[in-house]
């Protein structure tokens, strides 16, 4: 897959330019592919709906897509229309994956995950969609403590959060959809996002908590940054077999 904003075709090949057309599932690696820039959200949806059916026929293999979008609002399958409090703000879009109502813009990294689940990988067995999802939270938390943050679950909440005193705030986001035991969609760290847009939703349907941000907590770091921390976590979680950069 070609390292580009129009990620055109990303079926066939690989980060460098390689075939991808007759990929075995004993040959399977994960790919990790970053484009600059914003890409937009309907571009996003078609690419990784292309690239997940690919997976399926083994003419692809796994990726991690690392993004930015511009500013939007995306509604899960459990969305509410009550909770999009501003609906001439930012553009919205049907997502597809599970989950409520999420912000994505500029500031924020999203990681969308193609991954095939009929296989295992490190600790999560194959098809087992509970252990996939805790597999990204394990990820998202390696990944922020390497920046000094403690991420922590919450019961019967989705996502990653900080304690703050007696506020807790939420830092992380994830969503899933599962094709065919093939996933898309992914997770979403805030960076450095622009704290006021989540203020036009419900974020993921919870309103008695804040959002925060990597910078929101005083941590400087940039895209590249949190970037080779998510690469350098992965294979803690998901195993530690060959990708390509």
């Amino acid at each position: 897959m070609p390292v580009s904003t129009s990620m055109s075709d990303p079926r066939l090949f690989s980060s460098s330019g390689e075939n991808l057309s007759a990929v075995s599932p004993q040959s399977d690696t994960v790919e990790w592919c970053v484009t600059p820039g914003f890409t937009p959200y309907e571009e996003a949806l078609t690419a990784m709906r292309t690239r997940a059916e690919a997976i399926q026929r083994g003419e692809a293999r796994s990726l991690v897509w690392l993004v930015e979008h511009p500013p939007l609002y995306t509604a899960g399958t459990s969305a509410k229309i009550e909770d999009l409090r501003d609906a001439t703000r930012f553009p919205t879009f049907e997502a597809g994956r599970g989950g409520q109502w999420t912000y994505h813009g500029p500031g924020q990294r999203i990681a969308y995950v193609m991954l095939d689940l009929n296989h295992p990988h490190g600790f999560v067995p194959a098809r087992d969609l509970r252990a996939y999802i805790a597999a990204l939270e394990d990820w998202i938390i390696i990944t922020l403590a390497r920046f000094g943050i403690l991420g922590e679950r919450r019961a019967g909440r989705v996502g990653i959060w900080v304690q703050r005193g007696q506020r807790e705030d939420k830092i992380a986001a994830i969503g899933v959809r599962i094709t065919r035991w093939v996933s898309w969609h992914g997770i979403a760290i805030n960076v450095a996002p622009d704290l006021e847009h989540f203020t036009g939703i419900v974020p993921c349907g919870i309103s008695e908590h804040g959002v925060t941000s990597l910078a929101d907590l005083g941590v400087q770091a940039d895209m590249g940054s949190l970037d080779a921390a998510l690469r350098t976590s992965w294979p803690s979680v998901f195993g530690g077999g060959p990708y390509q950069v």
